[in-house]
């Protein structure tokens, strides 16, 4: 099928969408919902192609009338000047719709947990997993986004050995995904006497919300114990057994969360926390599947992997997947300048798609 056969598929079925939700007998029911979801992702697809179809009709419209010798030549120059603007623009037109047209990720749409530990590094390292849940809360904020620490294992001087958050709004996996990896921190620490940079690392995992229909838990491959909420330094939070860990038998997956003071309610986000492992090992294994003959991978979401450095000296940033350096650590800490390392990320993965394509 060649691109046009392609993109009339395209505005078909759009077209029957339109119709379909239109005499929809239950508007606001599943199969309803579900349409309207197809509907609201094909809409800028179409407006691509139509932008790209209208560009080329007037391109062959003002072609003919270059070519008409009975032409005015005033008309025929302006002619001219229209047709090369309309020439230059064509291959935006194109890339553009080229994106719109990659396949989706199913769980772009999706909220995420967020997973922050510290990693070498001892008590630095768990202020430096602080500093990058922060940078992650104000960039929600900043995104208009709720963020929702689950569990949080914090230190005597205010780090963390590990935190997690459920991030929730619009395409918050698809902003995040990339966010996976190592991050390293070149410093100071507040520690240190005598005035030397240290190097220390923190881990990152983003991984998409699961829903119930994702991933199909049986409770007697559970086994949940509880036990009391501890706090930095071993200070009882409170004095009931209200802090969950709940083990997943069949594949060895545990999960804690002591964050609430009521047992149910802690179960539940704990609950959350495992179908989104369980989820993201079923999609890195598909992904591992699939990518095996590709070269490199912008979000492998290898968590090994060292993939941001943080250079508090030189008031740096640098991206070694994508060899990016932004002077702007502060903004980027405050979550204010974290878009200009998420959007070449982003365009990155795209292009990686397109060649693949190709």
């Amino acid at each position: 099928m060649n691109l046009d056969d392609n993109l009339d598929r395209v505005l078909r079925r759009y077209d029957e969408l339109q119709d379909l939700v239109a005499r929809h007998p239950k508007p606001g029911s599943p199969q309803h919902t579900a349409m309207m979801k197809e509907y609201a992702e094909l809409t800028p697809v179409v407006q691509g192609i139509e932008a790209l179809r209208g560009a080329k009709h007037e391109m062959a419209d003002l072609a003919g009338l270059i070519a008409d010798p009975g032409s005015d030549a005033e008309m025929r120059a302006l002619a001219e000047s229209e047709f090369h603007e309309l020439k230059e623009k064509l291959p935006d037109l194109e890339h553009e719709l080229q994106i719109l047209l990659l396949p989706k990720d199913e769980a772009d749409s999706r909220n995420a947990i967020l997973e922050v530990r510290a990693g070498t590094g001892g008590d630095e390292a768990a202020l430096f997993a602080a500093d990058l849940l922060r940078m992650y809360q104000r960039y929600a904020e900043l995104q208009g986004w709720r963020f929702e620490i689950l569990d949080a294992s914090e230190t005597e001087i205010g780090g963390y050995k590990e935190a997690s958050a459920k991030i929730s709004g619009p395409h918050v996996f698809a902003r995040l995904k990339f966010e996976s990896g190592a991050h390293r921190v070149q410093r100071v620490p507040v520690t240190e006497s005598g005035g030397r940079i240290h190097t220390s690392a923190a881990t990152v995992a983003v991984l998409p919300e699961a829903e119930e229909v994702d991933v199909h838990i049986e409770e007697k491959d559970l086994r949940v114990d509880t036990y009391r909420s501890q706090g930095a330094g071993g200070q009882h939070v409170n004095t009931t057994d209200s802090a969950v860990r709940i083990t997943h038998l069949p594949t060895g997956v545990v999960v804690q969360c002591q964050d609430e003071k009521s047992q149910h309610k802690n179960r539940a986000k704990a609950m959350t926390m495992l179908r989104a492992r369980l989820y993201e090992a079923q999609r890195q294994k598909q992904f591992d599947e699939r990518a095996a003959s590709r070269k490199s991978q912008v979000g492998s979401g290898d968590r090994s992997e060292r993939i941001r450095t943080y250079n508090f000296p030189q008031g740096r940033v640098t991206d070694h997947r994508i060899n990016l350096t932004l002077y702007k650590l502060e903004r980027v800490l405050a979550g204010e300048a974290l878009d200009e390392l998420i959007d070449p990320l982003v365009a990155a993965d795209q292009a990686e798609k397109l060649a693949e394509l190709q």
